[in-house]
Order: C-alpha cells, then structure tokens, then sequence
C-alpha cells in the first residue's frame, strides 16, 4: 500500500503508520428505504382528562406526539423485533468476544470512505486490520483467535479505530461503544481506549438480588470520587468500604451516583460525558463498580445512575463529536447541535441509530451493571428548542405544546421510559426538569412522558433566594407554603432542600450560608453556643424536615448536607492550583465527638427513620391549617401525624393552639429541640396532649403545645 504520508508521533502510535489511499469508488451510500410501519394507535384521552381537565384544548398537541412516539415504536417493532433487541445495541455494536475467543467489532460511521482497527495488538499498523462496510453504513471486522479461547487482542490493551473521510483525511478514533478508557495526565488529557475483557476469575459475579422497589423513597446523592476524607479522587472500593455504611446508617434506602459515565474534565461534576458506556476510571475498574451495586443491595438499598442524555462533550478525539468526521452523525448539524450555555453537543433524536445507541446505553447498565433506575440530566433543556436559556416558565400551559417543544426528544424519553418500565417493571425513573411540563411523570403508554418522579426544582433555589436576601423575620411563610405544595396532582415529586450545585465554590450550602465563619470557630462543644450558631443549627434542621414532610414523595439529600459541611466543593483546576483540598468530604468533623456536626447528622438519620415508621412521603398531600405570617408558624398533618414548625427568630410559644381532624391523645414522635440533635430539651418528650371537640383552623379538634423558636415537632395519635 502506498504511503500518503506520516504522521508526527503521538503517545500511542507508531511513526511509522500511514494513511489509507483514497477509495473514490466507496461514497457513502443511502440506506434503503426502511419497511412500512403499521399505522399508530389512537390515544384514549379520557385518563389525561381525568387527571387535569384543563389539559382539554392541548388534546390535539398531545395526541400528535402520542402519534409520533407509536410511530417508532411500530418501526422498531417492525424493523428491529422491539424494544429488547433494538435495546441491546451492545451485543452487536463495540467488541464482542465469542466462546472461542473470536473477538467482532462494528461501529457505525456512515461517512467514512476506509475504516482500520489498530492497536497496541497489531502495532498500530493500518493494514493489518481492515474493516468492511454494510450498505448502512456499519463497519466490522471479525479476528480470528489466536488459539482455542485465546483472543488476538490482549485484555486491558490499547486500541482505536482509523478512518478516512471522502476528503482523504484521516481520523482516528475511540470506539463509540467502547467499556474502558483511561487518562494519563502526566502524558496527555485525551482518554486512551481499552480492550477490556477480564478473564473470568477477574469478573464480579453478582451474589445478591435487586432489593424490593421502594414506595417512598429518601434518595442519598453521592459523588465517589469526593467521599474521601483525603486530598484525592475516591475510590469505588473506598465508597463500598466506607461510605455505603453511613448512607445505611442515615436511613436512606436509595442512592444516585453521579459523575458515573466517563467524563474528560473533573471539575464538570460528570456532565460533560465522553464514552456513554465506559465507567469512571478515575475511581477504579467496571468489576469494583459492580462490587459497590452489589454491595447496597444486599443492604436492601437501591442504585439509581444519573445519567446525561441531554448533551455530549463537545471532544473530538475522545468523544462522539464528529466521529465519522460530519458534525450531524449523532448530533443536529450547524447551531441545531450546539448548546450555548454549557459548550456542548446536542444529539439528534429523530435518528435511527441515535435512538439505537442512547436507549442501549440505558441497558446496558441495567443489564451489566445492574443498576436500579436512572436520575435523567437536563431535561428542561431536552424537551425545549430554546434549552431553557432566557426563558422562564410562568406556568401558561402553551409553553408546553407550543412550537417551543423539541417534539422528538420528548419522543425519546418516551420511549425510554416506556422501554424501562416495559423490560424492568421494579425501575425507577427521575426527570431533572424546572418547567413543569404536564404528563411529564404519567405512563408514556397513555400520553405522558412516562417518569416516575420529577425534581422539585424550585425548592432548594427558594431557600437560597432567603438565605441571601431576606432577614428572618420577613420571611414569606405562606409562600414557602406554597412553593413546598405547588405540584401537578397525580404525579410525583422529590423535593430537597439544597441541590449539588450551591455546593459548588461561589455559592454556599444551607449551613454555611447559615454559620458562616463560625463553623471554623465555634462547632466545637467546648466553645460557647454564639446566637449564629444556634441559628444555624435550628434552621438547617426544621428546613430539612419541612421539605421533607411537606415538599413532596420523595426526598433526597447531597453527600455531606446532611451533616452541615463546612466549606465549598472544588475541583482541581488551574485556578486553585489543581489541589484537591475542597474536592473531598470531611468525614473527619463529623466523626469528631466533640463537635457539633454530629447532632446535624443525628437529626437527619431521625428524620429518615422516622419516615420509615411513618410514610408520610407515601401518604397524600398534606393538609396545611396554619400558615402564621406574625407568629411564623406552619401547621400541617400527613399520614397522621401533626406537624408544627416555628420559624420566628426569637419567639417560643406556650399554649400554642392548633387545629387537628383526629380526635384524641397524641404524643411527641420527634423534636428537633431534643439535646441529640443539639437543641436545648425544652419540649417535655413524655407529655400528653388531649384534643378538644372545638372547630380550629378549619379542623375539627385543637390541641395546645409549647413550641420554641426555630424547632419543630411532630405529634403522632396513641
């Protein structure tokens, strides 16, 4: 073969490779045209009706994208055999290896003219191992082994794929479905792709089985690579070891991983993904991954993936951007594909093989992984044209079925979810969308999205607005109230009272808005109780319950909020000379008995244990009776229990009246004001209190209690 001509040296390939020769007589050719699809189904609109009668003049809008989405699924029904072989694009795409140790590779790349697999096996020769082409424009190769179970390409070893453009430029590439990449940054930032194949005494073999659904669940949000104590990326093995007993611990039967798909920047917090179906090297390998799922379930907690379909980082050479050297094979060409704000790409969901690769990434770490469910990134930004950027959301039901909407990325979440929910009937799906998008948690298969719980957005931003701008005393209780209450009927929410984001340097968390400097000085339970730090400690702990009683049907919490973390989180960069001094969790003030982080931490693991007994997060919405400008006082009851906060800033109440359906004797189930969480005992745990058959606030009975400044209690029938 004649040489073009060399390339310069790189730091994994021979300088002594060459070029393909230009093939004029291969262009990319057209697929064929696909099969007719069976006509779609008609939506029975009666149940959205049902559900929200003000839906009825967007019927159409609705139906059209119902029309749309039974649209592919009768394509891929039809053309693929539905959605568990179109799912499981893994067999066939990326490296596959035989019993016999036959290793076939394909990846789809429609615009390249040659396609070569080089690697560290064949010494990166182009010639060695040629790739053939199908009229849809997949390449494969299939290598022989070696001998009998033995594959030519040695486990855990480097590789690529080379291709030519119609332009004769060369382009070398990570495999799109590639399970392994590694970075050297000493050598360089962009990934190396690797071989993995581990022998089979290497692989994790999953010993324990998925643990029960949960009904209601308190989700731990968790980032492996800061839950060390030390200056350094975590480990899976660390997180299995030691974090996974204090999220057990805490009560919370549901953990989010974040940061899990690979990712060339660690300062994104995982959401500028480079390989789809590689797991963090950073952290350790896919088995002790795997070891970490396994590891939670058998403490019956489930694993939820946060998982980024909304956008791709926008690398070349080790991402998906301009793979097959076009900007529009996995994502809209021109400005279509390009998100402004977060410097990303955009993918194309209207593309066959788009729809292959993203919904086989769903299940593929279902299958191999076996995760539990995903927390979907960004899907404000998928379902809008606009992404969200300077538009606000007024609630106006014409901004969610209007020529806004991004039609076929609704589509696709439809059938993600319909997929999931079809294939794993234990799934659980989340949305991470501030829009409030209707039907966004109804089943995709009667009109709606088909997500089981949407992130109550607003929350945890409302908080902060307070903390920044508002004196305690002006704070607005009836619209705390209602922003802890304003979700759409039937479908469910998770609310949270701080999002992973305000724990980031240039903003703050609840409790270091809170304390502030103090939390260096005065969390120690040999200095005095300063007025800032009793502050700081009542108000992180009834804004916690309050959200979590209050705000929805799930909760989740972001690893460390719950003690009240000190400091910011930031990752090495070039700005704080790459230390990884604030890009950790410091396990090690909590673990200190004499400081008062421990009492933050015992309240949260109360809150939690207490909804285990309780299920207030199951229960309907809860009834508020009192929502006290003056007084600043909230009165509710869920699940039957009675729920008394007190915000005011310096005021306690004795002989407090507040209304309650239920007749009867009560007693005190928490207070927040007891000396194991850090408070003062003022409330008399042992009390009794007797109702009286007198209409109050709307109810039929009053009862009267003491209720402190900044506490809370929580009242439960005998």
């Amino acid at each position: 073969m004649a040489a073009i001509r060399k390339v310069k040296r790189s730091f994994d390939f021979n300088p002594e490779i060459i070029f393909f020769p230009p093939n004029p007589h291969l262009a990319p050719p057209k697929a064929p045209s696909p099969l007719p699809s069976p006509p779609p189904m008609a939506l029975d609109t009666k149940p959205i009706l049902d559900l929200d009668p003000w839906l009825e003049p967007y019927v159409a809008s609705i139906a059209s994208r119902y029309d749309v989405y039974e649209g592919w699924k009768k394509r891929i029904q039809h053309t693929e055999g539905g959605y568990d072989k179109f799912s499981k694009g893994f067999l066939k795409y990326g490296f596959n290896v035989a019993e016999d140790g036959t290793v076939i590779y394909r990846e789809w790349a429609p615009f390249a003219v040659r396609a070569a697999l080089i690697g560290e096996f064949n010494g990166w020769d182009l010639d060695k191992h040629e790739m053939s082409r199908d009229v849809y424009g997949v390449w494969s190769i299939t290598i022989p082994p070696t001998s009998p179970g033995v594959c030519a390409i040695p486990h855990d070893s480097k590789l690529k794929i080379s291709m030519r453009t119609p332009d004769g430029e060369r382009i070398d590439r990570i495999p799109a479905w590639i399970t392994r990449v590694t970075q050297n940054l000493a050598v360089s930032p962009v990934y190396d792709a690797h071989f993995w194949n581990p022998p089979a005494s290497e692989r994790y073999t999953f010993k324990h089985p998925h643990p029960p659904k949960p009904d209601r669940v308190r989700i731990y949000e968790a980032h492996v690579g800061i839950s060390s104590s030390e200056p350094r990326v975590g480990t899976y093995k660390e997180f299995t070891r030691d974090t996974l007993p204090r999220i057990k611990k805490l009560g919370y039967n549901t953990i989010q991983l974040m940061a899990i798909l690979e990712h060339a920047y660690y300062a994104s917090f995982g959401y500028q993904v480079t390989s789809f179906f590689a797991v963090s090297s950073r952290y350790g390998t896919p088995e002790e991954l795997k070891e970490l799922i396994d590891t939670a379930h058998s403490m019956g907690i489930t694993v939820l993936l946060d998982i980024v379909h909304s956008h791709a980082c926008k690398n070349v050479l080790d991402g998906l951007n301009r793979f097959d050297g076009t900007d529009h094979q996995y994502f809209h060409g021109g400005p279509k594909g390009e998100h402004a704000l977060w410097d990303s790409r955009l993918f194309n969901y209207g593309n066959h093989e788009v729809l292959r690769f993203l919904l086989s990434n769903l299940r593929y770490f279902m299958d191999e992984f076996q995760f539990d469910g995903f927390r979907f990134d960004g899907v404000t930004s998928m379902m809008y044209i606009h992404h969200g950027i300077g538009t606000g959301f007024s609630g106006g039901y014409h901004e969610y079925f209007g020529p806004g909407v991004d039609i076929d990325a609704v589509v696709y979440l439809m059938l993600a979810n319909d997929l999931l929910h079809e294939l794993y009937p234990n799934v659980i799906t989340i949305a991470e969308d501030v829009s409030g998008m209707p039907l966004l948690c109804f089943p995709a298969k009667l009109g709606g999205v088909g997500f089981d719980y949407r992130l109550s957005m607003a929350i945890p931003d409302m908080w902060i607005k307070l903390l920044k701008e508002k004196q305690d005393e002006d704070w607005d209780i009836g619209n705390i109230v209602f922003t802890l209450t304003n979700r759409r009927h039937g479908e469910r929410s998770i609310a949270y009272a701080e999002s992973h984001d305000q724990a980031l340097v240039g903003d703050k968390t609840l409790a270091f808005w809170l304390m502030d400097k103090e939390m260096y000085t005065n969390m120690s339970d040999l200095t005095p109780m300063t007025p800032v730090i009793e502050r700081g400690l009542g108000l992180h702990k009834i804004i916690r319950l309050l959200v979590h009683t209050l705000g929805g049907e799930g909760y989740l919490n972001f690893e460390g909020n719950e003690f009240g973390h000190p400091e910011w989180l930031d990752f090495p960069r070039e700005g704080n000379g790459n230390s990884f001094h604030y890009a950790r969790r410091q396990w090690n003030v909590l673990d200190d008995p004499l400081l008062r982080y421990k009492y933050l931490n015992e309240f949260d693991a109360a809150m939690n244990l207490t909804e285990e007994k309780y299920g207030w997060l199951g229960a309907p919405q809860a009834y508020v009776s009192l929502k006290h400008e003056v007084d600043k006082i909230i009165v509710f009851e869920r699940a039957g229990l009675l729920f008394i906060f007190n915000f005011h800033p310096n005021k306690s109440f004795a002989d407090y009246r507040v209304g309650v359906e239920e007749a009867g004797e009560y007693h005190v189930v928490l207070s927040s004001d007891e000396k194991r969480f850090g408070g003062f005992d003022r409330i008399d745990t042992t009390v009794k209190y007797l109702t009286t058959p007198m209409e109050w606030n709307g109810r039929k009975n009053w009862l009267q209690v003491y209720i402190p400044t900044r506490t809370c209690l929580i009242l439960g029938k005998n």
